[in-house]
């Protein structure tokens, strides 16, 4: 049976495809998006889509696609999004873009990339396994208050302060080097369980976010990705956790607003600007059918948007 992503088909209705128009794929991934998104093309139709991640670019799914003349597969991040689309001439042409956020199942299902505390593997968490500082590199050397911020405000961890002092004790007579160490150390410290919850899920999903910059590249993401819309063309993005979904409401909230110059009064209608963006419909997440052949799909979020 097919994979398809979470909240696949709400996905693509939002984005309005056009057969002949230019989307975006900002998280290829397996690919179920852009093979959906191909699929309603016509042959004047195009589909860019960017991964960060190295084994998502070479792929089999990737190797595939990539024989359709309509499809290019860019490696880079959120925030290299605007360069991918000046390289085919197309900022302001683009008629959809697509933001799927987060970890995906393949990196989370595969023990040597470090993501899940179920299974022992290297403590990497990269997205870009070519590039960039390990998990077990970082815990070696960042400081404590550092660490203690980090999963306070990225993993909302309560007992983030007892972490990050048993982590920086515990490397002081050994290195933290696999996952199952650290869910191991994080069990430990922490007196009770949450229901249904993995006492290592919020400190895992808190280095993970710094490591890979994961905000700041949502952010950077956002802002270009209204930059090379047309007119009329629809933003779309799925988040997976409250941090995510909070700067996605947040942003497109304020780019939907009136905003006037408060420095000139009285405020005159001629002053008043309309945001660059109109909300299309309510937060959209999975249906009750979907959530029984997903259970992952039980925290996605989607929201959609319309460049004016």
């Amino acid at each position: 049976m097919e994979h398809l992503p979470v909240l696949f088909e709400e996905a693509l209705h939002f984005l309005k495809i056009e057969a002949d128009g230019w989307y975006l794929d900002c998280t290829f991934g397996r690919g179920g998006h852009s093979r959906g998104i191909l699929q309603q093309l016509d042959e004047s139709g195009r589909l860019l889509a960017i991964d960060r991640d190295v084994e998502a670019i070479e792929s089999v799914n990737a190797q595939e696609l990539q024989k359709d003349k309509r499809f290019v597969l860019y490696h880079g991040r959120f925030s290299e999004l605007t360069k991918a689309v000046e390289l085919y001439d197309a900022v302001g042409k683009v008629r959809g873009v697509l933001m799927d956020l987060g970890v995906s199942s393949p990196q989370l299902d595969t023990a040597d990339r470090g993501f899940s505390f179920l299974q022992d593997g290297p403590l990497d968490m990269r997205m870009d396994g070519s590039a960039g500082m390990t998990a077990a590199q970082w815990l070696a050397e960042v400081e404590e208050n550092e660490l203690s911020k980090v999963l306070f405000e990225y993993g909302e961890e309560r007992f983030a302060r007892k972490i990050a002092r048993t982590i920086v004790e515990r490397r002081q007579r050994e290195a933290l080097r696999t996952t199952l160490q650290l869910a191991r150390l994080i069990e430990d410290v922490i007196p009770y369980r949450e229901k249904h919850k993995h006492p290592a899920t919020r400190t895992f999903q808190a280095i993970r976010i710094a490591l890979n910059q994961e905000l700041q590249e949502i952010e950077e993401g956002l802002e270009q990705a209204v930059q090379v819309l047309a007119p009329g063309g629809r933003l779309v993005v799925i988040s997976f956790h409250s941090l995510e979904d909070r700067i996605v409401k947040r942003f497109i909230r304020a780019e939907s607003g009136r905003k006037f110059n408060p420095g000139r009064l009285p405020v005159l209608e001629r002053d008043i600007e309309q945001g660059r963006l109109k909300t299309i419909d309510k937060a959209i997440r999975a249906g009750q059918e979907e959530l029984r052949r997903n259970p992952r799909a039980r925290s996605a979020v989607m929201r959609v948007a319309e460049k004016r």
